[in-house]
């Protein structure tokens, strides 16, 4: 069981992680710090949140509290990348960190209570709260992208009107085992 949810969760971090790779890569330096308005974020403040984020939930993950005194959340909404170069930095970084406290559970310290500002968690409401939280953003990351881009978009999952297509694919293979991310790598 542990290993199972283990390897869906690490499947499905790793699909959130695609699809901002993906986005970043339809869009130039300046696409990448649009804000629609003052009070809306840009995807590159988005990031340096995910990063900020990232670094403290997952960092010392099952012995110190996820959220680390070092860290300053309200500076993560301001406009502190400036390039395109930093921007994919900041996200390499933080999904290793990610991967690497993934990587660190196991059956021996599964039961560890995982703390974050102090509330207790189980290893898989700690994750099962960061992946919803990614996934969050990185709809957001996606829906700011595909607005850039407008009809030059290109569709990151089944692209409109190709529902039929992507089904019969799925179905000519037969019933199989599997996650649904094995086919977007």
């Amino acid at each position: 069981m542990e290993d199972n949810y283990l390897d869906s969760a690490r499947k499905q971090f790793e699909y959130y992680k695609i699809l901002g790779e993906k986005t970043f890569a339809q869009l130039n330096n300046d696409d990448l710090f649009w804000q629609f308005n003052e009070q809306s974020n840009s995807i590159a403040i988005i990031v340096n949140h995910l990063y900020g984020n990232m670094k403290s939930r997952w960092s010392d993950f099952l012995t110190t509290d996820g959220e680390k005194e070092w860290r300053n959340r309200d500076e993560e909404f301001e406009p502190i990348l400036k390039t395109k170069i930093e921007l994919i930095e900041k996200w390499e970084t933080g999904w290793g960190c990610v991967f690497e406290a993934l990587s660190s559970i196991n059956k021996t310290n599964f039961k560890t209570e995982i703390l974050i500002r102090n509330q207790g968690h189980s290893i898989v409401e700690a994750v099962n709260r960061q992946l919803m939280h990614y996934a969050y953003h990185i709809g957001q990351i996606v829906y700011i992208g595909r607005m850039i881009k407008g009809s030059d978009w290109k569709s990151l999952s089944i692209a409109k009107g190709k529902s039929g297509d992507f089904n019969r694919k799925k179905f000519a293979k037969g019933k199989h085992k599997g996650h649904f991310t094995d086919d977007i790598r």
